[in-house]
């Protein structure tokens, strides 16, 4: 049964959600699943905006043959902003489908669907290039490349009739959509904006500069409604959630907060963690998060990455290297091009304590990192004697909280 909605009297939304699956691109866990977003809009010709993952491509056909029925026309064009496949696998069906509908990409867009399928590109393709402008009727497209955000053929247009942009993978975010389709009709900030973050900061963080390059080309445009692949569509308050990929695609910390990821095998690691959070927040910190990688999801921890300005990574020493679930979240830290940021470590060991050099040598990669003290080093638990060394690290922390907040407060 058909499930489209309406976004304005030319434009449905036609996708689906998908809440079955638990791990989105076999690796980041989506507990409230996600949704794939394709658009049809009605003109002079009839435009598809993307497709959508295989496993729910029975709910998207039956959206599209139902609203052509109903109005009595015939798909012409189809918009690949992104080829990635959990966009563009229903792409085969929906050329048997409908096998006059021309496809309207990039050069590599075009290239890279000979890649993934075996269907006739060529004769259907109409290639677009930065700038060119396509018009169905009363709505003109305007396309613009995305490259790396997050594939090297993403591209986004722009409907200047209704100034609505369609963003591709930009401004999305993981969650099924629970039948509000609207950011204005959720709380947004409090139910979505962690998944928000947390997709931006793994699936686009790495692409920063990429990003900013694409945020310089929209700066000048009226937009009324963002248009994304995955996640509610935005109409109110748009100027508030391109602030944050703003803060994201610069490496500006997005709060004044600190963070504590530790990895501990029989807890005294995670013991000194809670005492240090304790300590802080005697010294009146407030905004404190706390992570035990061997149970924390590796994409939680980077999205908390890029909200906080103060991160604290405490891990225990094994086989003489960071703790093996440590070293991998702070692999991804590395991968995902974390910058900017106040870091203090923790390492332990019962014999030969190296976890804290080693992690040390993988944040030296990384651009504007600031150590705010001297490693912290445990010979298997930590000593009463050792308490002032630790309170002399909460204070460190706490000052330098407070100083970043006193600046963020001076810029304002």
């Amino acid at each position: 049964m058909y499930q489209e909605r309406k976004i304005n009297d030319d434009l449905y939304w036609v996708g689906a959600n998908d809440r079955r699956l638990s791990v989105f691109e076999g690796v980041f866990a989506i507990p409230r699943g996600v949704s794939y977003n394709s658009y049809l809009l009605f003109d002079e010709k009839t435009v598809l905006m993307d497709t959508v993952d295989r496993a729910v491509q029975g709910v998207f056909f039956e959206n599209i043959e139902h609203l052509l029925k109903e109005k009595d026309c015939t798909l012409d064009y189809i918009i690949v902003h992104h080829i990635e496949p959990d966009h563009c696998a229903a792409l085969p069906e929906l050329i048997l489908r409908f096998p006059e509908v021309k496809i309207i990409g990039n050069a590599l867009t075009i290239k890279i669907i000979k890649q993934f399928f075996d269907f006739d590109v060529e004769s259907r393709a109409l290639i677009v290039k930065e700038g060119d402008t396509m018009s169905f009727g009363k709505h003109s497209f305007t396309f613009y490349m995305a490259p790396m955000v997050h594939w090297p053929e993403v591209m986004i247009s722009y409907d200047s009739a209704s100034q609505i942009l369609f963003s591709a993978d930009a401004f999305g975010s993981f969650g099924a959509i629970n039948g509000n389709l609207f950011a204005d009709e959720v709380d947004f900030e409090h139910e979505w904006l962690p998944d928000a973050r947390r997709y931006y900061a793994n699936i686009v963080g790495k692409y920063g500069v990429q990003v900013q390059a694409v945020h310089k080309k929209l700066v000048n445009l009226k937009i009324s409604m963002i248009c994304p692949l995955h996640g509610p569509i935005w109409r109110e308050n748009i100027p508030w959630y391109i602030e944050k990929y703003h803060l994201w695609s610069t490496y500006t910390p997005e709060e004044t907060a600190v963070m504590i990821a530790f990895a501990s095998v029989y807890g005294d690691t995670a013991n000194t963690a809670d005492i240090l959070a304790g300590k802080l927040a005697e010294k009146g910190i407030k905004n404190i998060a706390m992570y035990d990688v061997s149970v924390t999801d590796s994409s939680q921890i980077v999205a908390e990455a890029f909200r906080c300005s103060h991160l604290v990574f405490a891990s225990t020493t094994y086989n003489m290297g960071i703790f093996i679930k440590m070293e991998e979240t702070l692999l991804d830290l590395q991968k995902h091009n974390l910058q900017n940021r106040d870091i203090a470590l923790i390492e332990n060991g019962s014999w030969a304590p190296t976890s804290g050099s080693l992690m040390k040598k993988l944040f030296d990669e990384l651009k504007d990192i600031r150590y705010i003290a001297p490693t912290l080093t445990l010979h298997s638990a930590l000593k009463e004697s050792q308490l002032a060394e630790l309170e002399a690290l909460a204070t460190t922390i706490a000052e330098s909280i407070k100083q970043s907040r006193a600046k963020s407060f001076n810029h304002e």
